[in-house]
């Protein structure tokens, strides 16, 4: 074996290759000369690369920059989801008091653009004569969902697990899933969204949700990263009250973080529904209605004051 091949064996034994990349070098020099503009100060340690001419060089440490971030599945993967899983959602409005944390940490995880809320708290009242209450919106996931039906470049899918998500690398803006939606669930991208250096230059995972992209629709993705990893969504865990509940309808089982249900005595038990039924979509999200409340309807009024201030 010669010498290069030697080295080349050398520089896959080491597997450093896997963590960093050189800054586009074509060798040694470009190398320091590249981490030198950037500031760096020499380190001492070395480790061995490729150079795009299949040399292998040896670097500074303090010249390479980390991997980008890379999506936990590719969107191909993502399309599948979680084999044996049907998530499902529990929001339950006797516990709303509008604080809204459900929408800021929704905002922030997703790196939204202020206004562009995938999760809603409206004031609601059925009748003149009955007390109003807060209810929560989310995409409903639905097991029928017109959305993807009516997606002509196949963006907008559903998984085996239930969720509905969308790949903004195909979504042509043409807005025809948020026509059909009938639970106004989806935003649309009008302006370049204002995201940090290193989260736009990170290529679109359709169970992140991110980066957003101008003239994409986008909506609540139920944080398939999240569950992918056994964590709950972001709205479930930032609710300091409960509202949200989320689990694996195949498992019989919902909680919010603090409390674990059977979902099918809770849907039975507390006269859950869903929104629309009658329109044959099959929501992931079932509610509970907003009967012996632990909040009065006023102090959400309050906070919606203390909001906007």
């Amino acid at each position: 074996m010669n010498q290069e091949n030697n080295s080349r064996r050398d520089f896959l034994l080491t597997g450093i290759a896997a963590a960093t990349f050189a800054v586009g070098c074509n060798s040694k020099k470009d190398a320091f000369e590249a981490g030198a503009e950037a500031g760096a100060v020499a380190s001492g340690r070395k480790v061995k690369l490729l150079s795009v001419d299949g040399e292998v060089i040896e670097v500074d440490e303090a010249f390479l920059k980390p991997v980008p971030h890379l999506p936990p599945v590719s969107n191909t993967e993502a399309r599948i989801g979680i084999p044996g899983k049907k998530f499902v959602m529990v929001i339950d409005l006797s516990r709303c008091k509008n604080l809204k944390h459900c929408q800021s940490a929704c905002n922030h995880a997703h790196e939204l653009n202020p206004g562009e809320n995938w999760i809603k708290v409206d004031p609601m009242q059925n009748a003149d004569h009955t007390a109003p209450y807060w209810e929560p919106t989310t995409c409903m996931h639905c097991d029928e969902p017109p959305c993807v039906k009516v997606c002509p470049v196949d963006a907008t899918f559903k998984r085996e697990d239930g969720i509905v998500l969308i790949d903004s690398d195909r979504c042509i803006g043409c807005r025809f899933c948020m026509a059909a939606c009938p639970y106004s669930a989806r935003v649309f991208n009008w302006g370049e969204p204002d995201l940090p250096a290193e989260v736009a230059a990170q290529p679109y995972s359709a169970e992140t949700s991110i980066p957003q992209k101008k003239g994409t629709v986008g909506k609540c993705d139920f944080c398939a990263d999240m569950t992918r990893e056994g964590m709950l969504p972001h709205c479930v865990s930032a609710c300091p009250n409960g509202v949200f509940a989320f689990g694996d309808i195949n498992e019989d089982s919902v909680t919010n973080g603090a409390e674990t249900f059977r979902f099918s005595d809770l849907i039975r038990d507390k006269a859950g529904y869903r929104l629309m039924e009658d329109l044959g979509t099959k929501p992931s999200v079932y509610y509970l209605p907003p009967v012996s409340r632990n909040f009065p309807f006023e102090s959400g009024l309050e906070n919606d004051k203390t909001q906007n201030s």
